[in-house]
């Protein structure tokens, strides 16, 4: 079975998942990094694929992309640091990016990298979901990798249902439809969209992220979820910390409890 549906079953509430984008802001400690957030705890990882253009990034993510790049991590070369992470690594690994490297590096390709270094899932928040359906899902399915879907605000119930029945692993919960960064708290409307999410009694599991950064929003995602994701929080610590990840998650896990 896949790690990600095995991590719902096993452990299906208050969840905690953490990006951090591969090759910032050192070029070479991504293994390193995804080992000590497992040993500290976290639930699942997403690994950030750098994209010169990453149009759903807020600023943080934005300038980590841009340092990744400088710093000369491309797909090939993150594929290559990930190769042995499954002799030390169990929980879920998830690659978040954009289509385009993915494209250039060919998505059959891809899949059978994923695959081979032990990806369990993928997310590409500019991927269509028709695309998806005709083009992109039997090729992920027969390489047991999984595609997962963003909802925001915005999503109409029907389309929800509708990722719903179509996808495996998770449904990614955006809480707003502005760009990724931390917010102090989630208003009104946002509890009325998780509360209508969580309404429409998905099969899927439900993930919330972007703007959790502290305890009010980790509490709010993880009440009205299966979990949170953290992205710019803890990329910001990482990088604050040169990337020394076992200081920069005891930094997180304080902000958590303020």
């Amino acid at each position: 079975m896949n790690r990600i549906n095995q991590l719902f079953q096993s452990n299906p509430t208050k969840l905690l998942s953490l990006y951090f984008c591969a090759g910032a802001p050192k070029l070479d400690n991504t293994a390193e990094v995804i080992k000590t957030m497992e040993r500290k705890g976290i639930n699942m990882i997403e690994i950030g694929i750098p994209f010169s253009d990453p149009m759903a990034d807020g600023p943080i993510i934005q300038e980590a992309a841009t340092t990744a790049l400088r710093n000369g991590m491309s797909l090939r070369k993150l594929f290559s640091q990930l190769k042995n992470i499954r002799k030390e690594v169990n929980i879920p690994l998830i690659l978040m990016g954009y289509l385009n490297p993915v494209i250039q590096y060919g998505f059959e390709n891809f899949c059978k990298s994923c695959n081979e270094v032990g990806i369990d899932g993928v997310i590409l928040p500019d991927l269509p979901f028709k695309d998806y359906m005709e083009e992109f899902k039997p090729i992920a399915d027969k390489y047991d990798v999984r595609i997962i879907m963003l909802i925001t605000p915005e999503t109409s119930d029907e389309r929800i249902r509708f990722i719903d029945d179509n996808t495996d692993g998770f449904i990614y919960m955006v809480s707003s439809a502005a760009t990724t960064g931390a917010q102090k708290s989630f208003d009104e409307q946002k509890q009325a969209y998780f509360n209508h999410v969580h309404s429409l009694k998905l099969k899927n599991p439900t993930m919330i992220g972007f703007g959790i950064s502290n305890k009010q929003t980790l509490e709010s995602a993880q009440a009205n979820a299966n979990g949170a994701i953290i992205g710019s929080k803890f990329v910001q610590l990482l990088s604050e910390e040169k990337g020394d990840a076992e200081k920069a998650l005891d930094r997180l896990f304080e902000a958590l409890a303020k």
